[in-house]
């Protein structure tokens, strides 16, 4: 029952953000977004990701305006892109769903941007698989935060992905367990002008797109300068 339940509320959540497909406008508009997000959260001085998990950092997912809602049992959608170290610098964007439920006396409903980094290979392989369920399939932990110092050294042990969440100017780790992540063939392939396959894009064997090379050489920037500091 509670899955029926929570399995509406992602219904939901999906149909009042969009679930039909995307043009190639609304895509554009998602990574402008997320360059956006990366711009704020990179700008918060002692408040944002630590330098040693950035120069770490093989992929790094956007998802702006993460829609999370309750009424007793909660839910949370979101649309988002992701980027990946190359070779020879940043991979194209590939784009994601990203959808989960819980259970709880709780009402209301909010909307944060959030930050998926893979900080390993490992989680750069979970990037790569159709669908995967964070804490279940894929290790994840809440990210730490603070520009200067250095972060605990557990996750570089424990966690395949770190979570990080903004909210009203405030931005923190944040707990993700049970979230479904899921390629977005069909979204990719508008953007794109035919079909592509998540791994090539994500190893760099397919070009950048003119639209998202703002995006991906604002990435490129962030953490190239945590590798020279």
């Amino acid at each position: 029952m509670k899955k029926i339940f929570v399995s509406i509320c992602i219904c939901f959540l999906a149909a009042s953000t969009g679930f039909a497909a995307s043009s190639r406008e609304d895509l554009q508009n998602r990574i402008d977004q997320a360059k956006v997000v990366l711009d704020q959260i990179m700008g918060a001085q002692d408040r944002t990701i630590p330098l040693d998990i950035l120069h770490a950092a093989t992929c790094v997912g956007v998802v702006p305006g993460l829609v999370k809602g309750a009424f007793v049992f909660g839910a949370q959608y979101g649309q988002g892109v992701v980027t990946c170290r190359t070779g020879h610098g940043w991979s194209g964007p590939v784009f994601i769903r990203m959808a989960g439920g819980s259970f709880g006396f709780q009402i209301g409903g909010q909307s944060t941007d959030l930050v998926l980094v893979a900080v390993n290979d490992r989680g750069f392989q979970d990037l790569l698989k159709s669908k995967f369920k964070i804490g279940g399939d894929a290790s994840a932990a809440a990210g730490p935060v603070g520009r200067a110092g250095q972060a605990s050294t557990d996750w570089k042990m424990n966690a395949e992905l770190l979570s990080y969440s903004r909210n009203k100017g405030l931005f923190a780790g944040i707990d993700l367990d049970g979230t479904s992540v899921t390629q977005n063939y069909d979204d990719t392939e508008t953007y794109y002008g035919a079909p592509e396959n998540f791994e090539n894009v994500l190893r760099g064997n397919v070009a950048v797109p003119a639209g998202a090379v703002t995006f991906v050489r604002t990435v490129a920037h962030d953490f190239l300068k945590a590798k020279n500091q």
